[in-house]
């Protein structure tokens, strides 16, 4: 069924327990989304999903919500799977089921990433798991090694399954969903709809109710502009674009991983604060880039879409398409992640003479006529694009008891740096970053060093 969107609809409408009613009040959530106001009620009545609807749009809750009624909280068993494309995006994922879930008590919520060392995990797990979050690769690694039943799940959760088809987890979902239940409730997400969306459907659901909410952007929101460039010309008229709108910070996207670096790499010698992001990365690379982006000491990012896929960012002034992709919905995604939250956003695409059948394939997609500029029309001007804050990466996380508070204190106690002047601190596993104004980011590195953070020496870089 197609959803358009009507008078706000409360979540009060739903006839969920009090408790979980009062815990997303507390979490700001009154009015449900679109996406959440049409995938509910046939989720909460048990039905299998096909839900379309993009990054940023309140999905998690449309699925969580109705999982977390079903779970025993008696029962450690794993009652409940999510599948996830990236890293990121179970993070994401976990940390607000995890949200969701405190109405009731000693619900266990398991992240099951590649990336990181499969000992920890298995100690989680054999501590008993309601609800498993995790990438296709590591998911399967774990069923291999016997340290996962998912024997007893009542739910599995597709997100993001277009992308997990476009990295090729077709056979890993496959093995994976066929140790679980035949007598299950199967929730399928995804932002676009192609083929094999269907075929995964027919393989994994049983007479499943589809929900579409419109993914087209309200030019109110956000506004999209094309410039026609010549071919040789993209880099440069990516740094003409840059200087002269001058947003705080924008995601770069480009079709390939070999572009991103060369894009990456001219904007840098141009003295421009751009990072990579691809998926031929390590790991511990792509959380750094991901935190520097977050913090804004570096303001922008060059990415694939597979890379960029779990990267939530509240406020994206810009996006800008290097390059258009093939396929309509994937512009559409993209440009979807600025203009959140009711805020303006700007969405630049450059276009070259021979690409001009996706502009035809954009516009019929959204119903809409498009108009574009040549890229001479836009002024040659010069603007300050360095970050205002630098981040600094400290060798000890939550493993070692480390709090953002902690860093906080260390920096405005000993080390008397003013508190208006520390940005966003984030505490990962093994390591912390926090974001300092530059005039005073080398001396708080200093104090850093030759002080302590919660009594202990950790190692500090300026990144």
């Amino acid at each position: 069924m197609k959803h358009s969107p009507n008078a706000a609809q409360l979540f009060t409408s739903l006839n969920l327990p009090e408790a979980l009613t009062q815990n997303l009040a507390s979490m700001a959530y009154h009015n449900m989304t679109d996406i959440q106001a049409a995938a509910l009620p046939p989720a909460l009545a048990g039905q299998d999903l096909i839900a379309q609807a993009k990054t940023g749009s309140g999905k998690t809750a449309a699925f969580a919500i109705p999982l977390l009624l079903k779970i025993n909280p008696r029962d450690f068993g794993a009652q409940a799977l999510i599948l996830c494309p990236t890293r990121e995006l179970s993070t994401q994922v976990a940390n607000e089921i995890r949200k969701l879930a405190r109405y009731q008590q000693n619900i266990k919520v398991v992240t099951l990433c590649g990336g990181q060392s499969i000992g920890p995990q298995i100690g989680s797990l054999e501590h008993g798991a309601h609800i498993i979050v995790g990438t296709p690769g590591r998911i399967k690694d774990h069923l291999r090694k016997k340290t996962l039943d998912i024997s007893r799940v009542n739910t599995v959760v597709l997100d993001e399954a277009d992308r997990m088809l476009d990295m090729g987890f077709m056979e890993d979902l496959q093995g994976i969903v066929a140790q679980t239940p035949s007598q299950r409730q199967t929730l399928l997400f995804s932002a676009t709809y192609p083929d094999d969306i269907e075929a995964l459907s027919r393989q994994f659901q049983q007479q499943p109710q589809r929900v579409s909410v419109e993914s087209h952007h309200d030019d109110a929101v956000i506004e999209q502009q094309f410039y026609l460039c010549e071919k040789s010309q993209r880099f440069e008229s990516v740094y003409k674009l840059l200087n002269a709108y001058a947003p705080d910070s924008a995601i770069l996207f480009c079709n390939t991983k070999q572009y991103v670096r060369d894009v990456c790499k001219y904007l840098n010698d141009r003295g421009v604060s751009a990072a990579a992001l691809h998926g031929d990365m390590e790991q511990r690379d792509r959380d750094q880039v991901f935190v520097q982006f977050k913090q804004q000491s570096c303001r922008f990012l060059v990415a694939t879409d597979v890379a960029a896929r779990g990267l939530d960012v509240d406020e994206l002034p810009m996006v800008i398409n290097v390059e258009l992709p093939r396929d309509p919905a994937i512009y559409v995604h993209r440009v979807g992640r600025t203009g959140r939250a009711g805020k303006e956003g700007f969405a630049l695409s450059l276009c070259v003479d021979s690409e001009r059948y996706k502009l035809d394939a954009i516009a019929d997609y959204q119903q809409r006529e498009i108009e574009f500029e040549v890229i001479e029309q836009v002024a040659d001007t010069l603007a300050d694009l360095s970050p205002s804050v630098s981040t600094l990466c400290i060798a000890g996380g939550r493993k070692q008891k480390v709090r953002p508070g902690d860093i906080l204190g260390a920096l405005t106690g000993e080390a008397g740096i003013d508190g208006k002047a520390v940005g966003k601190i984030n505490v990962l596993d093994y390591v912390a970053y926090v974001a300092v104004e530059n005039k005073l980011a080398d001396k708080a590195l200093g104090r850093l060093i030759n002080g302590k953070i919660k009594g202990r020496k950790f190692k500090v870089r300026k990144l």
